[in-house]
């Protein structure tokens, strides 16, 4: 790999990229708690509310698997445009949504346009974490400063959404609030198209489809870990824990539901803003520029176990509270925000060893097929979050999010430290 830190084009096409992976994490973390509040307040179960993300995250697992040769067959560029221009589309159809329509057709047209917004925000997330192969520094710690930059920064900037979405709908209602988004994210678009420095390849015309399996243990097992790091997260954080928030904090008047709104926007975003500044300091947190990747490959090991330890407490604090206690609704803030700071170390750790393992010319396909777990990862979370929580409630939906977080620890074992870069001989 050759070392961009001293070309202007390259940290110019990175400040590009980050800027445009802002700009769409941004309505994505708003959409998200646009549709799960509003959905909510119309009477839609826990599983309902699961559902309407269940083809988002399916379609990232497609999108995933598809878009790393897409990128490399023509371009880094032209997938990310393609999932800010995918996204405003989205946006615009969702305000086509129907209050008079039934709950069946109304469930179906959101996982439908949901299922579109999966796609555009997987095709930008490929393309931005790809980028960052290409463009950082091979020197030193260069490359897991860039990607936990982006990925820190972009967590904050969802976590940023997430108040705005709540705050949106509290203002303004849900379809001028997504309109709006619409229109900024446009504007973004056209910025970018104009601005797009030269930096990141152009794509290659005999990359096979074939490629996107990959033949590195180090890909596929991390991939597996990932999936069940995701999926514990997500377990609680897409339905449970806000429908749980809400019950405890809202008295059935309109001005309490809209207080709960904002409560819960500012937990969401401040959880996710946690967890995005430790992702962007981990590199410093780990002390990785005087540790080689051997030992970074045990430290993933370690920091999943810790990891596990925070929701198997929480289970034990639900079990015993058994209802929406005030001293429980305490001990889940607090212990959500450890179980944040912790997941950043471990979701840091994952990012950068994706990048470590793959080479160059190949990065896309391995950052896809391992972007395809983590939204296999998410699909499972998403599903048992909803069902969890409504068939045994809080206790359960913490348990299984304790189990998901060892099994990653115990996948995460199996990497090796003695490796060559996927794909060579």
């Amino acid at each position: 790999m050759t070392d961009t830190s001293t070309r202007p084009e390259g940290l110019s096409a990175y400040i590009a990229v980050t800027a445009a992976y802002w700009a769409f994490m941004l309505t994505d973390g708003a959409l998200r708690m646009l549709v799960l509040l509003h959905f909510h307040t119309l009477g839609f179960t826990p599983v309902q509310l699961a559902y309407l993300f269940v083809l988002y995250e399916i379609a990232g697992m497609v999108t995933n698997l598809t878009a790393g040769w897409i990128a490399a067959r023509f371009g880094l560029t032209s997938t990310l445009y393609a999932g800010l221009g995918l996204q405003v589309l989205a946006l615009l159809a969702l305000t086509q949504l129907d209050p008079n329509w039934a709950i069946g057709a109304s469930v179906a047209f959101v996982m439908v346009v949901q299922g579109a917004s999966g796609v555009a925000k997987d095709l930008a997330k490929m393309s931005s974490k790809s980028a960052v192969k290409i463009l950082a520094p091979a020197q030193g710690d260069g490359l897991f400063r860039w990607v936990a930059l982006l990925t820190g920064s972009k967590n904050a900037v969802k976590g940023l959404g997430f108040l705005l979405g709540t705050a949106l709908l509290a203002t303004f209602g849900f379809t001028t609030a997504v309109l709006g988004m619409a229109a900024v994210l446009f504007g973004i678009l056209i910025a970018v198209l104009i601005a797009m420095p030269a930096g990141l390849p152009k794509g290659r015309k005999g990359a096979k489809f074939s490629e996107v399996l990959s033949k590195s243990a180090n890909v596929n097992w991390l991939s597996l870990a990932r999936v069940f790091l995701f999926g514990a997260r997500d377990v609680w954080f897409v339905v449970g824990i806000p429908i749980y928030f809400y019950a405890a904090l809202s008295d059935g008047t309109e001005a309490g539901n809209r207080a709960a709104f904002f409560v819960i926007g500012i937990f969401m975003a401040l959880w996710i803003i946690l967890y995005g500044a430790i992702q962007a300091a981990a590199p410093r947190l780990l002390r990785a520029k005087t540790r080689n990747e051997a030992q970074l490959i045990n430290a993933a090991r370690g920091w999943a176990w810790a990891l596990a330890v925070v929701p198997a407490a929480l289970t034990a604090a639900a079990w015993i509270a058994m209802g929406p206690e005030t001293w429980l609704t305490a001990v889940l803030v607090v212990g959500l925000l450890a179980f944040g700071a912790l997941f950043a170390i471990n979701s840091a750790l994952h990012s950068y060893l994706i990048l470590a393992f793959t080479k160059a010319e190949r990065v896309t396909m391995d950052v896809g097929f391992y972007y395809m777990a983590n939204a296999g990862g998410r699909l499972v979370g998403t599903v048992l979050s909803g069902l969890t929580y409504q068939v045994g409630g809080l206790t359960l939906m913490l348990a299984t999010a304790a189990v998901m977080v060892a099994v990653s620890a115990i996948t995460s074992g199996q990497l090796s430290g003695d490796y060559k870069e996927a794909g060579t001989t």
